[in-house]
């Protein structure tokens, strides 16, 4: 069952077509890739899905929730889309404390305090950073400051959970770390995702599927081992593994 659908997506701007008719299923539960290089439409995909960009046509469902529809004008507002997004640069409020970061989105939901503080211990300790609740974002780590973000965004409990590039400002070794407390998260909470990245090893190691992009357009969607060993183009062989190409002529099909 689709989880999430995107059907023809198009985004034109100033006479330049971002996305060319992007049609896309996620599974319900399912870990899915966007990849691509910079500039290939991943980001915009993502921010359409949350309602931060408006396509110039299509539609994009969530379960049985309508949340765009060029045909029937219908473009449901980002807060009322039960969408998680977590931003490349994490986004926390440095005057907040890491609790008053991950407690902001109650508040704005009118969440009662004694619940409010359950749940924002429960998603700290989800991320392990419950001891670390008084601190203020200029104390933490990258790490640490990317666990915050993706407890604010579960503290709601989204029924997507959107990342954009959430590993790409952490150094190499914590980014290692990450993947795997991400992956493991996430399969525990079985919370549909999709994530956008231009890294080959973050998209073959995190992913259930990988939907691979290029220049408005995705190109192949399969597994990371499909993907890997059967690109469909020269450009997917090239992006995600390490190829060699070889020129050469058909004289004759039996």
């Amino acid at each position: 069952m689709a989880a999430l659908k995107i059907e023809s997506l198009c985004k034109r701007h100033a006479d330049v077509d971002i996305l060319k008719q992007v049609s896309l299923e996620v599974r319900d539960g399912e870990f899915l890739t966007l990849l691509g290089p910079s500039g290939c439409g991943k980001s915009t995909t993502l921010f359409s899905i949350a309602g931060l960009e408006t396509p110039s046509g299509g539609r994009i469902t969530l379960g049985d929730t309508v949340l765009y529809d060029d045909a029937r004008r219908i473009e449901l507002p980002p807060e009322s889309r039960n969408c998680g997004l977590v931003f490349q640069s994490y986004a926390l409020w440095p005057h907040m404390t890491v609790r008053e970061n991950v407690a902001y989105p109650l508040k704005l939901r009118g969440v009662r305090s004694r619940a409010m503080r359950d749940k924002v211990d429960e998603a700290l300790s989800l991320v392990e950073m419950l001891p670390l609740a008084q601190r203020y974002p200029h104390e933490l780590s990258g790490g640490q400051q990317q666990r915050v973000a993706l407890a604010r965004t579960l503290v709601y409990e989204p029924t997507l959970l959107l990342l954009d590039e959430p590993l790409s400002n952490l150094d190499s070794t914590l980014r290692l770390r990450a993947r795997g407390w991400l992956r493991e998260l996430q399969r525990r909470l079985k919370i549909t995702t999709v994530y956008v990245t231009h890294d080959q090893d973050e998209a073959l190691s995190l992913s259930d599927r990988i939907a691979v992009m290029s220049a408005g357009r995705i190109v192949q969607i399969g597994t990371p081992r499909e993907i890997y060993q059967s690109p469909k183009s020269p450009f997917v062989a090239d992006f995600v593994g390490h190829s060699n190409m070889l020129a050469c002529t058909v004289e004759s099909l039996e």
